[in-house]
């Protein structure tokens, strides 16, 4: 089990870095280890505060609690190959979910050899994958300056050949003005209009050429930044603006100082979810939960999935208006809930706790939404407290 534990801190670095791709594998193996250290570090802080005796824990409980870490782990790895590089990261994401929902009480040590191989498989090939993925961005890039640089030296070249041309019509007109047949001078003006006619006519027809292709070119490239632009605005499981976006829609009311409250939203108990049915039934009530949320919201609140088991909105409105919404909502969204479990259909309860806070006059976006998360926190604590009374 150490071993194993350690190949998860440890996040894959043992590859070399004598390649590219081994080294941005690297990288990001390092963001996913800070990640897993977090999460282990929460589930023994929630054991130390859950524990009502003094006893020490047997080994059944210490291999349940490390199993709950490396699940959670691999839980913090495909949520950062997300932030990493949101085209690819769904893959890695499921993959080590299926690997998490894999482990159980009785797994044997070639069972957790096997798991670490197949961990270490799958960081190493999607960090290939994500480098290879990048490498791509860049090289279309690069693509579109060459475009333009072609583009502008097409141009350069077309204007000289066109300069070099009326200067050749002007000096035939010079030599006409020397000519004393009127009938000479009018069939050298005659000849002189016609290729000047003719110049421009081409110089109409390349310019023309020209930007039809770079219409062109443009126009698919345009189409590669627009898909790239929606797959880092949006969330791929829930399909709601991703935490980015919202942070510039955020930013963007606080600069014109419209009226504007925040509300966090987090599912209360998700993490037993996840533990209890695994990570695809988990996905599958988070993507109901949002589609109940958006539903709920009117067209212009911004709903995003803030990272997580979290959500927000951003609701253009003062406080008193913005909490007799958050209160619908929040009656709305809370409830059962049907997913498919290993089993077949069944129906989970889910109830959420909301932080709703109002942007003060002077207040940054960081201080506004740590006010949202202290509201949501306090709010969820007092649900725990009254739902312990009542159960006894």
């Amino acid at each position: 089990m150490d071993t194993a534990l350690r190949m998860v801190l440890n996040g894959g670095r043992e590859t070399a870095d004598s390649t590219r791709t081994h080294s941005f594998a690297s990288m990001l193996c390092d963001k996913f280890t800070v990640r897993a250290m977090i999460s282990l570090r929460k589930y023994l802080d929630a054991a130390q505060t859950a524990s009502t005796s003094d006893r020490e824990p047997d080994e059944h409980d210490l291999l349940s609690l490390a199993l709950a870490a490396y699940r959670s782990s691999l839980a913090e790895m495909g949520k950062c190959s997300l932030d990493a590089c949101p085209g690819l990261g769904k893959e890695l994401r499921q993959g080590l979910g299926k690997i998490g929902d894999g482990l159980s009480i009785g797994v044997s040590a070639k069972e957790i050899e096997a798991t670490e191989r197949s961990i270490r498989e799958q960081l190493h090939a999607w960090g290939g994958h994500a480098a290879s993925h990048y490498r791509q961005r860049a090289v279309e890039v690069k693509d579109i300056l060459i475009l333009m640089a072609r583009a502008a030296e097409s141009v350069g070249s077309r204007d000289e050949r066109c300069a070099q041309q009326i200067n050749e019509v002007t000096t035939q007109l010079k030599t006409i003005a020397n000519l004393e047949d009127l009938t000479q001078m009018r069939a050298s003006i005659e000849k002189s209009a016609a290729e000047l006619k003719t110049s421009i006519g081409r110089m109409v027809a390349e310019g023309k050429a020209a930007i039809d292709e770079l219409r062109v070119e443009v126009t698919s490239f345009q189409a590669k930044l627009e898909e790239s632009e929606k797959i880092a605005s949006y969330d791929s499981l829930t399909g709601l603006r991703s935490r980015l976006s919202v942070e510039g829609q955020i930013e963007a009311r606080v600069n014109v100082a419209l009226p504007l409250c925040v509300a966090i939203i987090d599912i209360d108990g998700f993490k037993q979810v996840n533990d209890d049915h695994g990570h695809m039934v988990g996905d599958e009530l988070l993507l109901e939960f949002a589609t109940e949320l958006k539903s709920r919201c009117r067209s212009t609140d911004v709903v995003g999935r803030w990272g997580g088991d979290e959500f927000i909105i951003l609701l253009d409105c003062g406080m008193p208006v913005a909490r007799g919404r958050a209160d619908r909502i929040q009656e709305w969204v809370c409830g059962n809930y049907t997913v498919r479990g290993k089993s077949g259909p069944m129906k989970l309860r889910v109830d959420a706790s909301f932080g709703l806070a109002e942007h003060l006059e002077g207040e940054t976006m960081k201080e506004l939404l740590a006010r949202a998360d202290s509201e949501m926190y306090k709010n969820k604590s007092a649900s725990r407290v009254s739902s312990d009374q009542s159960s006894q």
